[in-house]
């Protein structure tokens, strides 16, 4: 009987072992998102659960090497960063480690998460066409390739190639269409640039409404922050591809560190951020799209329209991200 009673109690005691570590430790999180959009995230499940999150914000190159260089000291537990290219990056770098999860595998699409595991979507973005309802009609619109037509010629606006959306761009493109066709059709867009590449989305979309050109390539959500400041703005979205391979799609997401402290309670956030209760709060903060296809956009968002996206694995943006930044260089794109 006793003997019963000390292995009833050794079990109980690693359950509660077990639940402590996922549900009531600290976990420490490095984020290249900015402060403002995942406080938010973190307060709510502090209240939830009681686990309580601290976080280090900077550029994600930073951040990755400075997990790199703590190695097995690092405190971080979680990585959150924005691009496919960059969370490629960091598990090639060997500082995520997989995470098996049916909750991750049901709530995320295949094609916005590491096939090793490593890394999840979170959030979704469109890099599409915004043009000017002043000088262009949609059916002048296409697709990404027909950018490079004659037609648009000292027409066309575009943020630097020195940018990772660009470089995840481009290397979408190769894995579409090879590295022959890519190159041809950036040669395309640089001849028609109406101006030197701009540093930022926001600058590309306001070269247009200064008159400078006429359709620039940009991420949704700087649009929808200019939109939302002055809703009568003389611009509209595009979505290019639909009868090919859709619209180029990446994410913001995260991975469990390698040399996680708290591991468990790192995959339980991270099913938590993926499921209905935290995905608009993680979308809505910068006018994103949910990757979990059960949760719809906030209605600032759905307002822009349905739209199909690419298929192709988002692991693709980061395999080709070295070639991608070739290319545009022997293309001309600065």
């Amino acid at each position: 009987m006793m003997k019963f009673i000390l292995s009833a109690f050794c079990a109980a005691m690693v359950t509660f072992t077990g639940l402590s570590q996922a549900f009531s430790q600290e976990l420490v999180v490095y984020s290249a998102r900015k402060e403002h959009l995942i406080k938010p995230l973190f307060d709510a499940y502090e209240k939830k659960t009681g686990v309580a999150i601290k976080y280090i914000t900077g550029k994600a190159p930073v951040l990755l090497e400075r997990l790199k260089s703590e190695g097995s000291q690092t405190p971080a537990d979680l990585l959150m960063t924005v691009d496919a290219g960059n969370l490629w990056h960091a598990a090639n770098e060997g500082v995520l480690q997989p995470v098996s999860s049916e909750v991750l595998e049901a709530n995320i699409p295949a094609s916005l998460r590491d096939p090793g595991s490593r890394w999840f979507g979170l959030s979704r973005r469109a890099r599409t066409i915004v043009y000017s309802t002043e000088r262009v009609t949609p059916s002048e619109l296409s697709t990404y390739e027909n950018l490079a037509d004659p037609a648009w010629k000292g027409r066309l606006i575009l943020r630097t190639s020195k940018k990772v959306y660009n470089q995840s761009l481009v290397a979408m493109l190769m894995a579409e269409h090879g590295e022959k066709k890519t190159q041809e059709l950036v040669k395309g867009w640089v001849h028609n640039l109406a101006a030197p590449p701009f540093s930022s989305d926001t600058k590309a979309l306001e070269a247009i409404m200064a008159g400078q050109g006429d359709v620039a390539v940009v991420n949704t959500y700087y649009f929808g922050r200019l939109q939302k400041k002055n809703p009568g703005l003389p611009l509209a979205i595009f979505w290019p591809n639909q009868k090919a391979g859709g619209v180029h799609v990446n994410v913001s997401g995260a991975g469990v560190t390698t040399h996680a402290r708290h591991p468990e309670a790192a995959k339980a956030f991270l099913e938590w951020l993926s499921g209905p209760e935290a995905q608009n709060l993680f979308a809505d903060a910068n006018m994103e799209f949910p990757v979990n296809p059960t949760v719809k956009p906030h209605d600032f968002v759905a307002a822009w329209g349905e739209f199909k996206g690419s298929a192709l694995g988002l692991e693709k943006a980061g395999e080709l991200q070295s070639d991608a930044i070739k290319l545009m260089d022997r293309a001309g794109y600065k």
